[in-house]
Formats: C-alpha cells, sequence, structure tokens
C-alpha cells in the first residue's frame, strides 16, 4: 500500500483537534524509540541523539522525556517494560513520539525483529492505544535515514518497507506522523557525499553513518519541530528558533 505524506496528514488532521488551543499548561513530549534518537552520556561523546536536541526548538512549558534507548525495536521496548513505564506517567494532553525501524529491521535476532507489515504494526498499534488510553496524544515518527549514498552521489534509503507500513498505519489508525524518514534523505541529498559527514559520528577512530554528531542532531530535530509544526501537533508558538542558529555548545553529555 502506497500513502502519500498529503494522505498521512489529512487522516491525521481529521481525526485530532489542535494541541495548543485553550489555555496553555505544562504539557510533556515523551520519546520512544532507538539510539538515533537517545540521549548519550559522556563516554559516548561525540555521539548524539536528536532528542537531546529538540528541547531547544520548544517553548517554555513543553518538556521533553526522553525514553529512547540505544538498540530498541518497537518489540523489545514494550517486552522490557519500557512502554509500560511511560503510560504509568503520561497525562492527558501529553505527547508520545514514537520512532523505531533500525532495530526491527534485524531479521537474525528474535528478540528485536518485526515483519514491516505485522508484527511491527501491532507493536506500534501498543502505542497508539496505550497513549489514546490515557488522553494523551499518540504520533508516528518514521526512522531518520542513514548516511548511504550510491556512486552516484544520490543518497539511498536505508528502512526497506518500515517507513510505508508505518505511514499506512498512521492512515488506517488516524494518527500523526511526521516523515522524518523522507525528510532526512532529502536533507542528505542536498548536502551530498562529503558534507554529511560532519552530520554524523565521524571522528578519528570511527566512521558511523547511522548515529549523529551535535550538528547532526540539531539538524534532525529542528526537522521533526518544523514537521509538528506542519502537521498541526504543535501550534506554531509551541516552536521556536526554527529559523535560527542553534550552538553546538548548547549540546552536553551527562557523566555516565
Amino acid at each position: 500500500m502506497v500513502v502519500s505524506r498529503r494522505q498521512v496528514a489529512a487522516g491525521a488532521l481529521a481525526a485530532v483537534p489542535l494541541v495548543g488551543r485553550g489555555p496553555e499548561r505544562k504539557r510533556t513530549l515523551y520519546i520512544a524509540g532507538d539510539s538515533t534518537a537517545a540521549q548519550k552520556y559522556a563516554d559516548a561523546a561525540p555521539e548524539t541523539g536528536w532528542g537531546m536536541a529538540l528541547p531547544f526548538f520548544l517553548r517554555k512549558g513543553l518538556t521533553v522525556a526522553n525514553h529512547a534507548v540505544n538498540g530498541r525495536s518497537s518489540k523489545s521496548f514494550v517486552d522490557e517494560g519500557r512502554l509500560d513505564a511511560i503510560l504509568s506517567v503520561i497525562r492527558p494532553g501529553d505527547l508520545l513520539l514514537v520512532q523505531f525501524a533500525h532495530n526491527d529491521e534485524k531479521v537474525e535476532d528474535p528478540i528485536r525483529y518485526t515483519e514491516p507489515w505485522t508484527t511491527f504494526q501491532d507493536c506500534l498499534r501498543l502505542y497508539i492505544s496505550g497513549a489514546r488510553a490515557k488522553g494523551a496524544r499518540p504520533v508516528l515518527v518514521t526512522p531518520v535515514e542513514r548516511r548511504r549514498f550510491d556512486v552516484d552521489g544520490n543518497a539511498l534509503p536505508t528502512h526497506g518497507e518500515y517507513p510505508a507500513a508505518m505511514r499506512a498505519l498512521a492512515v488506517e489508525e488516524r494518527v500523526a506522523l511526521l516523515d522524518v524518514e523522507a525528510l532526512s534523505l532529502a536533507l542528505w541529498q542536498s548536502l551530498g557525499v562529503e558534507a554529511t559527514k560532519t552530520y554524523f559520528n565521524w571522528t578519528d577512530t570511527e566512521q558511523d553513518n547511522t548515529h549523529f554528531n551535535p550538528p547532526g542532531a540539531i539538524a534532525v530535530a529542528r526537522l521533526v519541530a518544523r514537521e509538528s509544526v506542519r502537521t498541526r501537533v504543535f501550534a506554531r508558538r509551541d516552536v521556536v528558533r526554527l529559523h535560527e542558529d542553534i550552538p553546538t555548545s548548547w549540546i552536553t553529555w551527562p557523566p555516565a
């Protein structure tokens, strides 16, 4: 099933009222995801999850609770009780951003593997129904793309059918979707083979085409924030600094 971004947006907007109407109150944005979004610590620097940079784009009163963890899939995150931990504290009006696929793709690992059109969607439904049961708003986030180019310099998609399965589920469940996979692929294409190295965790000892350094995490967080406004997950007043430079010095890594 091929689903356009317009169909996804139309379904989500028809189902859910605008966030931000009425008196503003403190709300929390929970992130369920993998290492590309997760909090990193001093022993991993300069590796940076995009969830670490997202608070820089949100107004005061919107708090990010980053529950993303390295190496988790939509299945293992649930099996380890991590979704239950979020659902035990999430409140009406809060948001739950759900980004998985990197580790769902690991066919050789039964603890993490899901099949895009069956078990992956089944797992994602647990996040959707769980958030809704608590009066919170679920938001699906397609997986951010890896850095991979062909010999002609074309940025290549690396997530197979998982983004398409998530887009279709968003339409089926009438839930908001941030298509970060498509947006990040376009960004990597615009930057090109060499410039993208400055966004990923390339160091003197490592050439990592999956995880980000501070500039990359900030760039992806900006995509998330911008797409959140476009899809009306956030009201425009909820988002700040969309067109401003964010100093990489704002990124910090707590002690491990």
